[in-house]
């Protein structure tokens, strides 16, 4: 029986033809052989598995080749090219520096530079994961490397180029090379399923290559795993259950559970990749992944940015044609965002549950129309909003009759009533005062929202920028009282729905504090002054104040009156003052407060 050898090891490139996916950089490198202008030291860079000890070990058998081809590669034929093929050449020497990483190992290697080549031109020193070196090692390797005897060429290969100092760097001539491709990796692997005569389905040698991660070594390595579990026939279905990788056709089922808001069926396919042992997480970055596939697949000229065979790259366009890009965009949204709260999830089967509904209501209930619906929110339950009329039947009968108000308030109500009309931005929850003139709406979902109607901009107490209505559109354009009313105002009514107003919003804890240290003060007819301490608080009163005249106008029944919000320019109000500012007055109010302290020796 006759000894395996590894694909690994038994396709390892040897000529500069046989490197695959770096032809750029062998063609410089043929080149500067052909030329003569050879540099004395190289640095090569780049992932594992890319050809960077097999690109220096070529290039240190092509230089000192006797009889080199017109195309810069070696003859094979020669007494350097077989001393070499045999492994026992003297001109070529291999340094580990992840085990070889002291000083004394770097003096042994300068100290056989001293020795000249006894067949071809060069001594070539390949020094590997050069940045294993330690620091005191770098420095007494620096001089060496700088200027080395002409017969020397230092060949120095590193998968983490950042931690080389930069004196070694400036000494050196860099290469950087790539990832080898997708397509590379999977013609590759086709020729040696061929030389092997082993049978494997294109598809299986994309699982395989996409596993690789863009290195050669691995997929050959994966590549006689599957095959060894397989006895040579590699099949699609062999390669994803010997490799544990989730199989596409499950991100396909799941893309038709979104598109058509199948929230519970997607449940079940979710608890059945669950079932066949694959991790939550697994399936998170697979979607995500998933999605940016379609992304790219949606436009011809961006199709190239997936990493896949033509069979693939078909399959990808056909499902991507049934996607809208901005369900694309926000679903990869939501899959981000699952995968940064995972790790920090305590049910975890729950956050992909709700990642999964959420994914779903994005699609539109529109059939004219494949656009994503709310950023991942829930959409309404339809029974809710089939209530919402009745209502506000039962509170527009509740308005007198003879009122001057019924109209504008059945139309404040009626918009209410209508879900799409229903202002996005607004957070501002006010409880109800007792005067029958003002009716609040109750909303099934909780507490009641103050809404604008007409003309007048809808703001939100959350920050965000007010948006204008148009006029003259939907029930806005009757809400607008025909007559300003202007009953007088009481003081003690205006405070009482000032702290109603606070009341109904404990949460906008800024606002609240802000308004029980500052009650408007009436300055002259219906405007009142209301003072701040600072900017932060002049902010959110600004942005809160069209609600809040809303809610005090209706209470009031007064449309004249006005809220004008300065800053404090003067001294600090005893609402604001720190502990020190306090005890200060309390000692200037009551000086026998002092001897206390100073008795009992206290202190704040």
């Amino acid at each position: 029986m006759d000894h395996y050898i590894v694909s690994a090891r038994k396709y390892r490139p040897s000529t500069f033809d046989s490197v695959v996916g770096q032809k750029a950089l062998t063609s410089t490198l043929r080149n500067a052989i052909a030329s003569g202008r050879l540099a004395h030291s190289y640095l090569f860079c780049g992932s594992r598995g890319v050809g960077k000890t097999s690109c220096a070990r070529i290039f240190a058998k092509t230089i000192n080749c006797l009889n080199p081809t017109p195309n810069g590669e070696a003859c094979n034929e020669c007494d350097s090219c077989r001393a070499f093929n045999a492994g026992n050449s003297m001109n070529i020497i291999e340094l580990d520096a992840a085990s070889n990483n002291g000083v004394d190992s770097i003096r042994e290697l300068v100290d056989q530079v001293q020795v000249p080549p006894s067949m071809g031109k060069y001594r070539v020193f390949i020094v590997d994961e050069v940045h294993m070196l330690s620091s005191a090692a770098f420095n007494a390797f620096l001089k060496t490397l700088e200027e080395p005897p002409s017969y020397v060429i230092f060949i120095l290969a590193t998968t983490e180029k950042h931690k080389i100092i930069p004196t070694i760097l400036s000494r050196c001539q860099i290469y950087d090379f790539n990832r080898i491709t997708v397509r590379d990796i999977i013609e590759h692997l086709a020729h040696v399923a061929q030389s092997e005569g082993f049978t494997a389905e294109p598809a299986a040698l994309n699982v395989i290559a996409r596993k690789a991660d863009g290195a050669m070594r691995d997929a050959l390595s994966i590549f006689d795993q599957v095959a060894a579990s397989s006895r040579g026939n590699i099949t699609y279905q062999s390669a994803i259950d010997n490799l544990n990788v989730l199989d596409h056709r499950y991100y396909d089922r799941l893309l038709d559970c979104f598109l058509g808001s199948k929230v519970l069926e997607s449940w079940l396919v979710y608890k059945e990749i669950r079932d066949h042992g694959f991790d939550s997480h697994t399936l998170v970055t697979g979607l995500a992944d998933y999605f940016r596939d379609l992304m790219v697949a949606l436009d011809p000229s961006t199709i190239c940015l997936l990493e896949a065979d033509d069979e693939a790259r078909a399959a990808m366009q056909t499902a991507a044609s049934k996607c809208h890009p901005e369900f694309i965009y926000r679903a990869m949204n939501l899959c981000n965002e699952a995968d940064l709260n995972y790790r920090t999830a305590s049910n975890k089967q729950f956050l992909v549950e709700l990642t999964l509904a959420k994914i779903c209501q994005l699609s539109s209930p529109s059939p004219d129309e494949k656009r994503g619906g709310g950023e991942g929110q829930l959409q309404k339950i339809d029974t809710a909003a089939t209530t919402r009329p009745a209502v506000a039947k039962e509170s527009v009968q509740n308005v007198p009759a003879g009122s001057a108000q019924a109209p504008a308030q059945q139309a404040v109500q009626t918009q209410r009533a209508t879900p799409a009309q229903e202002p996005a931005t607004s957070h501002i929850v006010a409880a109800a005062p007792p005067p029958p003139q003002y009716t609040p709406q109750v909303r099934p979902a909780g507490k009641p929202r103050v809404t604008l109607a007409g003309n007048t901009p809808r703001f939100s107490i959350s920050g965000n920028n007010p948006t204008s209505s148009p006029a003259g559109q939907g029930s806005e354009a009757t809400s607008q009282p025909a007559v300003k009313r202007d009953t007088p105002i009481d003081t003690e009514r205006l405070h009482a729905a000032w702290k109603e107003f606070m009341k109904a919003n404990p949460s906008r804890h800024i606002l609240v504090n802000t308004m029980r240290a500052s009650f408007p003060s009436l300055t002259q007819g219906t405007t009142y002054r209301m003072m701040v301490e600072n900017e932060k608080q002049h902010q959110e009163m600004t942005e809160a104040l069209p609600a809040i005249l809303k809610y005090l106008r209706e209470t009031l029944a007064n449309d004249l009156l006005e809220i004008a919000i300065e800053i404090n320019q003067g001294e600090a109000s005893p609402h604001t003052w720190n502990e020190r500012q306090v005890l200060a007055h309390m000692i200037e109010n009551r000086p026998i407060l002092k001897d206390f302290i100073d008795t009992f020796g206290l202190t704040l």
